[in-house]
Parts: C-alpha cells; sequence; structure tokens
C-alpha cells in the first residue's frame, strides 16, 4: 500500500462516489431513468471488484508482464463502451441521455487533478501528469458548469461551440490518458523513469483509470454523437 496523508486517499474515494452519484443523476433524467438503479448497481459492483483487486496488490506486484495485468483494469470499459456504440439499443440509451447533465457531470475533473497535484507531491505520480506540468484537463472542469448552463439552461451557446468545447475536452483527457500509461512502470513506459505512474495500480487510485476516465470518455464520445446528429 502507499503511505500518504489520509486527505489524499479520502478525497479520491469522494470524488469516485461523487462520479457515481452524478452519472446516476444522467441516467435518472433518460427515458431509460427506471434502469438507473441497476445501470448504478452494476457499476458499483465494479467498482468494488477494482477495489479488492488492487488491494490484494495483484496489478503493483507485477507490471512487466505481457499483456500488462492492467488490462483488466481499462478493457472492461473499453469494450462496454464500444458495445454500447455499436449496437441498436446501445445507441437507442446514448441517445436519450441529457447532454446538460452529462456536462456538469465533467465538474468532478476538478478534484481528480487536484489529487494528481497531491500524489505528485508525494512522489507517485510523475509532475507531468499534473496541471503543474503537461496536464491541462482541469480547465475542462472549470469551464463544464459554464457550459451547461449557458449552453443547456440558458440556450446562448450554440450547438457547434458546444461540439467545439467537446472535442477539445475529449483532446485534453486523451493526451493525459497517453501521457499516464506512458509513464506507468509497464513493459511500455517511455518517459518518467524517474518517478513513474505508479499510484494508478493501488485502491482507491485504480479507480480513475477503471470508472471516472471512461465515465468522463462516454459523456464526451454521447455528446459529440448527438451534437453531430
Amino acid at each position: 500500500m502507499l503511505d500518504l496523508p489520509l486527505y489524499i486517499p479520502a478525497t479520491f474515494i469522494l470524488t469516485t462516489l461523487a462520479t457515481l452519484f452524478l452519472f446516476h443523476w444522467v441516467v435518472r433524467n433518460s427515458t431509460y431513468r427506471d434502469k438507473a438503479t441497476l445501470i448504478s448497481g452494476g457499476l458499483a459492483a465494479w467498482l468494488v471488484l477494482q477495489m479488492l483487486i488492487s488491494l490484494s496488490l495483484f496489478y503493483a506486484n507485477d507490471t512487466k508482464s505481457l499483456p500488462p495485468r492492467f488490462l483488466l483494469v481499462i478493457l472492461p470499459p473499453l469494450l462496454m463502451t464500444l458495445g454500447l456504440f455499436l449496437s441498436t439499443k446501445g445507441r437507442a440509451f446514448i441517445d436519450s441521455l441529457p447532454l446538460k447533465h452529462f456536462t456538469y457531470l465533467s465538474i468532478v475533473r476538478i478534484p481528480v487533478e487536484i489529487c494528481l497535484y497531491w500524489l505528485a507531491v508525494q512522489k507517485v505520480v510523475p509532475e507531468l501528469m499534473t496541471f503543474a506540468g503537461r496536464n491541462f484537463d482541469i480547465l475542462a472542469g472549470i469551464t463544464a458548469p459554464f457550459v451547461a448552463y449557458f449552453g443547456f439552461q440558458k440556450g446562448q451557446l450554440s450547438k457547434n461551440l458546444i461540439l467545439i468545447w467537446n472535442v477539445i475536452s475529449l483532446g485534453l483527457l486523451l493526451f493525459i490518458i497517453v501521457n499516464g500509461i506512458l509513464s506507468s512502470p509497464l513493459a511500455i513506459q517511455q518517459f518518467a523513469f524517474d518517478q513513474p505512474n505508479i499510484a494508478l495500480l493501488y485502491f482507491p487510485f485504480v479507480w480513475l483509470p477503471a470508472f471516472i476516465v471512461p465515465i468522463v470518455l462516454f459523456g464526451h464520445f454521447t455528446s459529440i454523437r448527438q451534437l453531430l446528429k
């Protein structure tokens, strides 16, 4: 386990629970509201599973094997998202989700970035993964409530402007995802060898690639699809 001040994992756990609550809120305001509890329950079970696996040090104890054990963190959410976009019922679900609510969900990026900065101070992630380095994803979190309010509630932003915001925010997220993967102590590591990204191998920070990032990515893909239709 990582030896960290309690406020760091505590803040991250609360951020993860807030993400789950906000996604439940998104679904509750769609035409699939009767499925919201079932969907949130499934996501909660996924969080518990990843908690148990990471607490066993399954990811941390073997970082050099191929294929990487860490695929068990990122592959299931990726396949689930792909399945939703490729299936008729999945696309119907996607198109029912309210973009205003999904945009508000991006606010969770602010505490996530603060936690990453704290983790960098504790020398368990590289500085490049923070807003003091290459990570500007916090800007998407800061601007999200303004886009949601003025774009969807007030109708003062054009559809094209909201689309541009989503594309830029998606690009910021994808950029730090690539940096996070390539700075991890895996067989594919390319940089940050002096301070690799080890925190995400441990609980609760494994929830970032296992849950928070996939949910935010799904939100942008959903928004872009709906805005282009």
